[in-house]
């Protein structure tokens, strides 16, 4: 197969970039595998590690006040697709897929676009883009099922899961995890690490645990340790935590290269959004790291645990609830190694790359069938 994969964020990128960064390195071995990523993006920059994947400085302008960029953008794709000749463009967001439907050659290539957050589809422009996408991955059968209640329920639609590298997010040692834990609790083996490598983005309902953790006793709240990695919380939000009086608790270390030495101190990671979320790359990652994970019944993220076994699940935003459930995991400390070590199970029968990849492909193969019968 000859594929190319689209994404338009021109920074980080988050989940979609590590979506296709990993789909892109496991397919490159045996397929034309082609990135279409805006020039200075962590996707571009990624992409063009990878041996075999060639690299588009792509950008995806979005805005009517940005008509001309749209229009050389647009030239710039029309161009490399129909020079190509592509057998499958995979899509990842509004941008890129409005861009490659005005871009696409006489003789399309298949349209795979995958749906990676829980904003509704609605309005004139996704019903034109749904009659002309041939398939939808959802990356969890909630959104699967949203995506039913649209107008493209008219296309192929599978769910395939996200996938980590789980021989990279694998359990630390003993002694090197302990090491990590004391640069968080100077020592003090007695302190509860409660943290998520998830981001700052306030969807990610980092600051209605702070504020379930400021209803709790002071004795509760002492042997608490929060480090929540991401970009620098907004000077407001810090307020907010001063005025809680939790600047001891709750730590920001910024965005990490490598996050892994954070996951390997926890005791709980946790993911609690009431936005966006679909499924959780972080939440998968500390699982595979053998950590259970406090979670939001929100979209997808209860599909990623067997609750009580190797998680929790809280309502969304119910800060009462939330509270309630860190006294409980204080209660249950001395349990939570069996649970995480259920989450390392559970990781490495659902979450790894292979299968993620496997999966992908068949979507793929079968699409590519069903246009050739």
């Amino acid at each position: 197969m000859k594929i190319l994969f689209t994404n338009f964020h021109a920074g980080d990128g988050g989940g979609h970039t590590t979506y296709i960064r990993e789909l892109a390195a496991a397919l490159a071995p045996r397929h034309e595998v082609h990135v279409a990523a805006p020039p200075g993006s962590r996707l571009n920059r990624e992409a063009r590690a990878l041996p075999g994947v060639f690299v588009l400085d792509q950008p995806f302008p979005n805005g009517l006040n940005r008509w001309r960029a749209r229009r050389h953008a647009r030239a710039q794709l029309k161009h490399y697709l129909r020079t190509h000749a592509f057998d499958l463009v995979h899509v990842n967001g509004s941008a890129d897929h409005r861009l490659v439907l005005s871009a696409m050659p006489a003789t399309r290539p298949a349209l795979v676009w995958t749906k990676h957050n829980s904003k509704r589809v609605r309005g004139l422009g996704a019903s034109l883009r749904a009659r002309q996408t041939d398939q939808v991955i959802a990356v969890c059968e909630y959104t699967r099922r949203e995506l039913l209640r649209t107008a493209y329920r008219r296309c192929r639609i599978d769910t395939v899961y996200n996938g980590v590298d789980i021989e990279r997010w694998k359990p630390w040692p003993a002694d090197a995890a302990a090491a990590e834990r004391r640069r968080w609790d100077g020592g003090d083996a007695t302190l509860f690490l409660l943290g998520s490598n998830a981001g700052t983005a306030s969807y990610k309902g980092w600051m209605d645990l702070v504020e379930a953790v400021a209803s709790l006793p002071e004795d509760i709240r002492r042997r608490l340790r929060i480090p929540i990695a991401g970009v620098p919380p907004t000077t407001e939000e810090r307020q907010r935590v001063s005025a809680l009086g939790l600047d001891e608790q709750v730590v920001f270390p910024g965005v990490l290269t490598d996050p892994r030495p954070l996951v390997a101190a926890l005791d709980v990671g946790f993911v609690l959004s009431y936005d966006v979320e679909t499924i959780s790359f972080a939440c998968r990652e500390m699982m595979a790291m053998g950590k259970p994970v406090l979670l939001t019944d929100y979209a997808g993220l209860p599909e990623n645990i067997d609750a009580e076994v190797d998680g929790w699940l809280v309502p969304v935003r119910d800060r009462v609830a939330i509270a309630a459930a860190v006294r409980r995991l204080l209660e249950q400390r001395d349990e939570l190694a069996g649970m995480g070590r259920a989450a390392r199970q559970h990781a490495e029968r659902d979450f790894g790359l292979p299968l993620f990849v496997q999966r992908t492909e068949a979507v793929y193969r079968e699409l590519l069938e069903s246009r050739q019968a």
